[in-house]
């Protein structure tokens, strides 16, 4: 199973979805994955396995239903940045991987960053990576330190 090509779909989805947002979603998504199913030819596209697809499925369908906390999380975490100035590759991978740091519990956030860090030299800048960096990084801490404040002071 290759999840970083799932996350390449899920960034790639995210990314026209930006620029689409009031067509339908779930014929979107539809349309999203036949296309990519008509280029399979090219040797350059892999397809994904039924897992694989799966996997993408959920890690779209969560930030997307999660995507209005999500950009109040990059607006606190950007320091310096307005949500509108932050490329929207860079956006879209932002959005993937909060999604999956702050919701999903069977990735360690350590994964999360590094793969979000990988698929930024794929298709972002080079200045890039290290502003999702530091993006995460500030995200991962602000997590620990919650779920570090939780444990000393649970609620009854």
């Amino acid at each position: 199973m290759s999840r970083r090509l799932s996350r390449e779909y899920a960034i790639q989805f995210l990314f026209s979805f930006d620029f689409n947002k009031n067509e339908n979603l779930e014929s979107m998504i539809e349309e999203f994955f036949d296309m990519k199913d008509n280029y399979l030819d090219d040797e350059k596209i892999e397809r994904l396995s039924n897992g694989d697809k799966k996997f993408a499925l959920e890690i779209i369908q969560g930030a997307l239903s999660k995507l209005d906390e999500i950009d109040e999380i990059i607006k606190h975490s950007a320091i310096g940045w307005k949500k509108e100035r932050i490329a929207k590759v860079d956006l879209a991978i932002l959005r993937l991987a909060i999604y999956e740091i702050l919701h999903r519990q069977d990735i360690p956030s350590s994964v999360t960053a590094n793969e979000s860090i990988e698929l930024s030299k794929k298709f972002s800048t080079e200045e890039s990576s290290s502003f999702i960096n530091g993006v995460l990084g500030r995200i991962i801490r602000e997590k620990a330190s919650d779920n570090k404040t939780l444990e000393q002071n649970p609620q009854e």
